[in-house]
Formats: C-alpha cells, structure tokens, sequence
C-alpha cells in the first residue's frame, strides 16, 4: 500500500553564489560599511567602506571616507584614500579625491585623480589581513551606546 520506506529527499538552501552587499541609489549609509563578501555603492556611504571581495562605485555611487578592497571598479566619486590589493578600474566618470595604493590600475580617459598613486607589489596590504583582524574592526556596538 504505502511505501514508508522511501529514501526522504534533502533539499541543500546553502547557496554556492557570490554575495554581493548593495547600498542603492537614494540610500545613505553613515558609519562604516565591513564586508567578505562584494559590495555595490549606488546610494551614498559617509564613512569607510571595507571589502575582501571587489568593490562597485557605480556612476552615482559616493564615499566620503577611506576604501580598502581586494580589487575595485570605481565610476562615481571618492572623497578619501583608496587602497585595492590587485586591480583598480576607474571609469570615465570617476573623481578620486585622495591618495591611490594599488597593484594595477587601468584608467578610463576622463577619469580624474585628485591626489598621488603608488602601484606595485607592495600594496598588498589586505590580502595578508587574516579573519581576526578582520573583525576588529566589525563588530556592532550595543544598543542605547
């Protein structure tokens, strides 16, 4: 009659695909953005922001603060020092307002670097940040703080 023997089916909900964090247009973030994960600035951050994976300023991006990322694709504007361990892309519409520290660094025609550029290996800097130092720098304050 009824099979109570059939093998149950174990659906996986972990998903193998890249996170990407998003501040989106019209949003403005205050205070500090920390991700592993990418992260996508179309809104507007005033604070540093921080990423293991690769960082997106998109053309109506802003960040008001410092940026450290493994590598970066910048079209908006940054008001501070940028620190990318491999590639730096910045495209026609970008403005830095600061300070460049990268391995490699490709410019579109129009981009506009406000500030000096120092490139090769020994800007690696996050690359050897390991998880605990990492997250020195994330943790949440409590609440009513």
């Amino acid at each position: 009659m009824l099979n109570r023997n059939k093998p149950t089916k174990t659906v996986n909900t972990v998903s193998n695909s890249p996170a990407v964090n998003i501040v989106s247009e019209g949003t403005k973030v205050t205070g500090n953005v920390h991700a592993k994960a990418d992260i996508r600035i179309s809104g507007s951050v005033d604070g540093e922001a921080l990423s293991k994976g690769k960082l997106i300023i998109t053309n109506v991006g802003k960040v008001n603060g410092n940026i450290t990322s493994s590598d970066a694709d910048i079209a908006g504007k940054v008001e501070g020092e940028v620190r990318v361990t491999n590639k730096l892309i910045l495209r026609k519409s970008a403005v830095i307002d600061g300070n460049i520290y990268t391995k490699t660094l490709i410019v579109e025609e129009g981009a506009a670097i406000n500030g000096s550029c120092r490139m090769g290996e020994s800007n690696s800097k996050l690359s050897q940040l390991n998880d605990a130092e990492y997250e020195k720098g994330t943790h949440l304050k409590a609440s009513g703080s």
